[in-house]
């Protein structure tokens, strides 16, 4: 186990997030001035216990640079809906969450490959996406593709890598777009899961690094920053 306060890796998490690093810090710098965070990208030469810390710092660093240089949007919306499971999808609907440093706290994944960094503690979605995708005949609803936030309000090709939302008494930080998964496919006519991948725009899910934890209520504000 490796741990950076108050984070906890396992030698998976630790090995799968090095190894990671260049598809997000390509998703962080996408569209925005690469050369105000170049200096921060790390070295990743070395045993993981030394390289882990620096990429994590990079990580971490990125997004309050671009904010700094004035890169990052801003906007309000609402918490439209929570969720929780014990692992694989739907989530079932809550009221209230308390979130913690690993992510919503109850919440469990059922496979933990591909899931459960730190910087996945939470996964969250629009609910404008999910409507769109629900009017286009797609039997999908806030939930199925197991997001544990659904907001609403918020322009949703503003919230990407690098942003923070504040939810409630929590803050955390957009760190990846989440990679569709082969179980969402009975959400979408023909088995079409890709149709949610970014690369077909702003209507991924995102994953979140939890910064301050706390408790978020459905109907709490949202604000990015």
């Amino acid at each position: 186990m490796h741990r950076i306060d108050p984070y906890e890796f396992t030698e998976t998490d630790a090995a799968r997030t090095i190894t990671n690093l260049p598809g997000i810090w390509d998703e962080l710098v996408l569209g925005r001035d690469a050369g105000l965070v170049a200096h921060l990208y790390p070295d990743l030469e070395g045993d993981v216990a030394d390289v882990l810390p620096r990429v994590w710092s990079a990580m971490l660093a990125t997004g309050p640079a671009f904010r700094a240089a004035g890169q990052l949007p801003s906007g309000e919306g609402t918490v439209a809906g929570l969720h929780r499971g014990d692992g694989g999808v739907p989530k079932t609907p809550i009221d209230e969450a308390e979130i913690g440093w690993r992510g919503v706290v109850g919440d469990r994944q059922a496979a933990r490959q591909h899931h459960g960094r730190p910087w996945q503690a939470l996964c969250i979605w629009s609910q404008e996406v999910i409507d769109a995708f629900a009017a286009q005949g797609h039997p999908i609803a806030a939930g199925s593709a197991g997001e544990n936030l659904t907001l609403r309000g918020l322009d949703w090709a503003d919230v990407r890598p690098g942003t923070r939302l504040r939810i409630g008494g929590m803050l955390c930080e957009i760190s990846s777009w989440a990679l569709p998964c082969k179980k969402n496919a009975r959400w979408f006519t023909g088995g079409d899961f890709m149709l949610m991948h970014h690369d077909r725009g702003p209507v991924s899910r995102a994953y979140a690094t939890v910064l301050e934890p706390g408790v978020v209520r459905t109907g709490d504000t949202v604000v990015l920053h």
